[in-house]
C-alpha cells in the first residue's frame, strides 16, 4: 500500500454505437474490430493513465525515464502512426511486465528494467508494446471484451458480488491482463523488431530477453498482476523468428554498426529497488505491518494477503469472504464514513462510534442487493466496515460476505479491525528494500565463483545468474559488469 493521496478513479469506457465498430488496421491496411475512434482511443489512454499509476506507483529513476522519453519519441516519428503522441512511464513493481494501452500510452515495470542486460533489450521490449499501438491490438482487444461483456451479461452469481468488491481496485486495469493472440504478439515481435532497427538498435537482443523469460518460466501471476508471458503468450519459435527478422532489417538498412549499450544501461540500474519493497508493506506471519504509514494489523491465518498501491486486501481460499483496507476520503471521520458508504451505495442497517487501540473509530453495518438476472433472486451481502482515524488520515476495513455467511465471518473481521494499531518498533520501521548494484568484475573466473567472491549467497547463484543472463559455469571476462543485489 502505497503512501499516496490517491483515490482509485472508477474505469469509465465509453462505448460507441456498432455502426462504427470496424477501422481500419494502420499496419496492415485491413478492416478490423473497433468501437472506438482514434479521438476515443487517445481519451481512453488518458483515462486510463491516472488508474495505472493509482494502482502502480511510479518509480523515479531520472535518468532512465528521460532515455526512454526520448527513444519513444525517436522510435513514434518512425512508427506506422506517427502523428499519435507517445507516453512511457516506469511503475513501482517488481513484476516484470511491460504493457500498451490504447493511444500511445505504455508501460514498464521496475521489475521488467532490472531484468534488462543492455539498452538494445529495452528497445526491442519498447517497439514491441508500440506494435500493439500502431497495429490497435490494444483497441480490438477492448472491443473483443465487449462483446464477451454483452453476451455474458446476466450469468453473474452470488460469489461474483464479493469478488466484485475484492476487484474494486482492479475495476480498469481489466483490459491490460488480458493476454493478446498468438497473431497479435507475433505482428508486435515484427514491428518490435523493426521499428528498433531503424533507430538503429541491435533487434537480435530482443530474442535475448525473450529466451530470459522462457528460462525463468515467468508465465505466473505475482501477486494478482500477470507476468509479461500471460500477458504476451509465446506465438511459438519467437526466439528464431525474431532473429530471422532482425537479420532481414540489418541487412536492408545496411548500417555499419547496431546499438547495444550494455554498461551504459547497467549504470543507470544502480541501486533500483528490487523485488517487493518493504516500506511499502509487508507480512510477518499473520501480521501486516507498513513502516512508512507507522500500523499494523492482524489478518485471519490461512488467509490470502495481496497489498497494493491503494488498498490490502483478504481473502480465504474458498473466495467466500474479503477483508478490504483502504483510504477513506474526507476531512472528518464522519465525512470519511458518509462520503464512503454513499459511494457504495449501501443501506446501513447499525452505526455506532468507539475506539480502537486509542484511536477514534466509528463501525457501521451495512447491506447492499441485487438481483440475479438469470433466476430472478434477490441476493444480498452483508458489510462490516470499521472507519479509524489516525491522526488526520482516515482509513477502512471492509468485511465482506454474503449474508447467509456473514455471522460467522464476523470473529475474523473483528480481529483484523480491532487490533489495528500504531507501529512504533524500530526493528519493524526501519527495514530496507534490497537494491541491483552493479560490480565490475576484476578478475576473470567462472560466474559462480565471481558472485560468491562478491558475497553472494548459495541459495542466490542461480537468480543472480537469471538476473545477468548468464550460466553459473560461464567463463566472465575481467572487466565485464555484473548486476548483484544488496
Amino acid at each position: 500500500m502505497k503512501v499516496k493521496n490517491v483515490y482509485l478513479i472508477p474505469a469509465i469506457l465509453i462505448f460507441v454505437f456498432l455502426f462504427n465498430s470496424c477501422a481500419v488496421n494502420p499496419v496492415t491496411g485491413k478492416r478490423q474490430l473497433a468501437f472506438m475512434s482514434e479521438a476515443q482511443e487517445i481519451q481512453m489512454g488518458r483515462d486510463y493513465d491516472p488508474q495505472i499509476l493509482a494502482f502502480f506507483g511510479e518509480y523515479r529513476n531520472d535518468e532512465l525515464q528521460a532515455l526512454l522519453k526520448e527513444r519513444t519519441r525517436e522510435m513514434g516519428l518512425i512508427s506506422h502512426r506517427s502523428n499519435l503522441e507517445y507516453h512511457i512511464k516506469i511503475l513501482d513493481s517488481p513484476v516484470i511486465n511491460a504493457f500498451a494501452v490504447p493511444g500511445g500510452y505504455m508501460y514498464f515495470t521496475r521489475g521488467i528494467l532490472a531484468h534488462f542486460n543492455n539498452e538494445a533489450e529495452m528497445i526491442g521490449v519498447l517497439g514491441h508494446e508500440m506494435g500493439h499501438i500502431t497495429a490497435r491490438h490494444s483497441v480490438s482487444r477492448h472491443a473483443k471484451q465487449t462483446v464477451g461483456q454483452i453476451v455474458l451479461i446476466g450469468g453473474m452469481i452470488a460469489s461474483e458480488q464479493i469478488r466484485r468488491h475484492a476487484d474494486a481496485a482492479m475495476a480498469g486495469m481489466q483490459l491490460l491482463f488480458l493476454s493478446y493472440s498468438r497473431e497479435d504478439e507475433r505482428e508486435a515481435d515484427r514491428l518490435g523488431v523493426e521499428y528498433a532497427s531503424k533507430i538503429g538498435y541491435d533487434a537480435k537482443k530482443m530474442a535475448d530477453f525473450y529466451q530470459v523469460l522462457i528460462k525463468m518460466n515467468l508465465a505466473s501471476e505475482h501477486g494478482g498482476v500477470p507476468t509479461f508471458l500471460s500477458t504476451h503468450p509465446d506465438p511459438g519459435d519467437r526466439h528464431n523468428a525474431v532473429m530471422q527478422d532482425a537479420a532481414k532489417w540489418q541487412a536492408e538498412l545496411s548500417r555499419d554498426e547496431w546499438k547495444v549499450n550494455t554498461n551504459s544501461y547497467l549504470r543507470l540500474l544502480e541501486g533500483m529497488v528490487y523485488g517487493e519493497d518493504p516500506r511499502q508493506g509487508y507480512t510477518d506471519g499473520n501480521v501486516f505491518y507498513h513502516p512508512e504509514l507507522k500500523f499494523s494489523f492482524p489478518f485471519p491465518a490461512g488467509w490470502k494477503l495481496e497489498n497494493m498501491p491503494t488498498q490490502v486486501r483478504m481473502m480465504p481460499q474458498d473466495g467466500k469472504a474479503v477483508i478490504i483496507f483502504t483510504f477513506a476520503r474526507g476531512n472528518s471521520l464522519e465525512e470519511a464514513a458518509n462520503n464512503t458508504l454513499q459511494e457504495m451505495q449501501v443501506n446501513v442497517v447499525d452505526r455506532q462510534r468507539g475506539r480502537v487501540h486509542g484511536l477514534d473509530a466509528l463501525a457501521v453495518v451495512s447491506t447492499q442487493s441485487s438481483q440475479d438476472q438469470q433466476t430472478g433472486q434477490t441476493q444480498t451481502i452483508r458489510i462490516k466496515s470499521t472507519f479509524i482515524d489516525d491522526n488526520g488520515t482516515y482509513f477502512v476495513f471492509h468485511g465482506v460476505s454474503m449474508e447467509a455467511d456473514f455471522n460467522g465471518f464476523v470473529p475474523q473481521f473483528d480481529s483484523a479491525m480491532g487490533n489495528y494499531r500504531k507501529l512504533t518498533d524500530p526493528a519493524r520501521i526501519n527495514v530496507k528494500p534490497e537494491r541491483v548494484s552493479i560490480k565490475e568484475v576484476r578478475s576473470p573466473g567462472t560466474l559462480t565463483s565471481i558472485l560468491r567472491s562478491m558475497g553472494v549467497e548459495s541459495s542466490r547463484l542461480e537468480e543472480m545468474a537469471f538476473l545477468n543472463n548468464m550460466e553459473l559455469n560461464q567463463q566472465i571476462a575481467a572487466g565485464t559488469l555484473i548486476k548483484v543485489v544488496e
